[in-house]
């Protein structure tokens, strides 16, 4: 191993202590991706929900509002994390997940809208994990980022298939996130759905597991080794 080859994964491995996770993968140069641990991710619960509230555009009064509600997930079967970190070791993006279930309150409420809608869609409740969170900062997106948080928190993952929600479509100002969903083969489960307490439309989108692999060159230059060469299980996962 030449010594640049061993600072850098000298490097990876310190990352990975920082954050209370692993190393997974390469990321946009400068930036790393790295798994949380469900302890690590509440160590930096106040980090992870301030790249929420922005990603989101939400007031930093939810911060307080959701802290609580992000600590009770990660006790949930299956709980698994990802974060990207900048050259500071600043947190600039997380994703996170856990196995869906009857009595959950999101796994409720997408099965009422289906039940209202058209009931041939509650074979996606049977067997799959809930991608709960996925955001980026602003200034960091444009670069890939949001593909390699999404391949990591789902590299590995046992369940048939994956949901998530987001809000609903803007023909005139498509999120990047819809055309990462799209690139990736997640087709509608549920459109215009109105979960309890938020008067917006989201979409409950879905597709199986695993995903495709990803193309040849994916992240070409990206710092660090090819993406899955660092990946590895979560302490933290119970599922």
């Amino acid at each position: 191993m030449s010594c640049v080859y061993a600072r850098r994964a000298r490097r990876h491995a310190a990352d990975s202590v920082r954050s209370g996770g692993w190393a997974v993968t390469a990321a946009p140069p400068r930036l790393r991706v790295v798994g949380f641990t469900a302890t690590g991710l509440i160590d930096r619960l106040s980090d992870a929900l301030g790249v929420y509230v922005t990603a989101m555009g939400y007031p930093r009064s939810a911060i307080r509002q959701r802290a609580p509600l992000w600590r009770e997930h990660t006790r949930r079967p299956g709980w698994r994390g990802v974060g990207a970190l900048d050259e500071r070791n600043s947190l600039v993006g997380l994703g996170y997940g856990y196995i869906g279930a009857r009595g959950q309150w999101w796994h409720e409420e997408v099965r009422r809208g289906l039940l209202s809608t058209d009931p041939r869609g509650l074979h996606w409740l049977a067997d799959y994990f809930e991608l709960t969170e996925l955001h980026v900062l602003p200034r960091a997106q444009g670069a890939g980022l949001g593909e390699q948080l999404l391949r990591g928190l789902l590299d590995g993952c046992d369940r048939r298939s994956v949901l998530l929600s987001t809000p609903e479509l803007d023909p005139t100002h498509p999120a990047r996130a819809w055309r990462l969903y799209r690139r990736l083969g997640f087709v509608d489960v549920l459109r215009e759905h109105r979960f309890v307490g938020d008067s917006r439309p989201f979409a409950v989108l879905g597709r199986s597991l695993p995903l495709p692999a990803p193309p040849p060159g994916w992240m070409a230059g990206a710092a660090g080794p090819p993406y899955g060469e660092l990946g590895g299980p979560d302490p933290a996962n119970r599922g």
